[in-house]
């Protein structure tokens, strides 16, 4: 939903629901003996360049583990989308947020960048 040209107003329900998920699927993986399986990235699986999100599952499940220093090499914004699930499930009463339209676009290049980085692409 749009609040002006300059920003969209973001309903949190869907994404509280998605963290709460996001949480519960990472605490399944973390207490699962060994190395869980994991999918791999199908851009990265086709053509050996890694996406935005590559990571993300190793990440957030080292988060619940509690090793951040593995979280954050494999990809910073699972540390983040951790913590902004977390903020979400313990403040229901936040509804809405307001956030700047240049602010998703940004996001995704600073996460590609960083795993073009990673793997020694750029």
């Amino acid at each position: 939903m749009t609040a002006s040209s300059r920003s969209l107003t973001l309903d949190l329900h869907d994404i509280r629901v998605a963290g709460g998920v996001m949480l519960g699927a990472a605490a399944v993986r973390a207490a699962w003996p060994g190395h869980a399986p994991g999918l791999p990235c199908p851009l990265r699986t086709l053509t050996g360049v890694p996406c935005p999100l590559c990571g993300m599952t190793t990440s957030v499940t080292a988060t619940v583990r509690g090793h951040l220093g593995s979280a954050v090499a494999a990809n910073p914004a699972g540390l983040l989308f951790v913590a902004a699930s977390v903020a979400l499930l313990v403040s229901p009463r936040l509804k809405a947020v307001d956030v700047p339209r240049w602010l998703p676009y940004v996001a995704l290049t600073l996460m590609w960048m960083w795993e073009l980085l990673r793997f020694g692409i750029l």
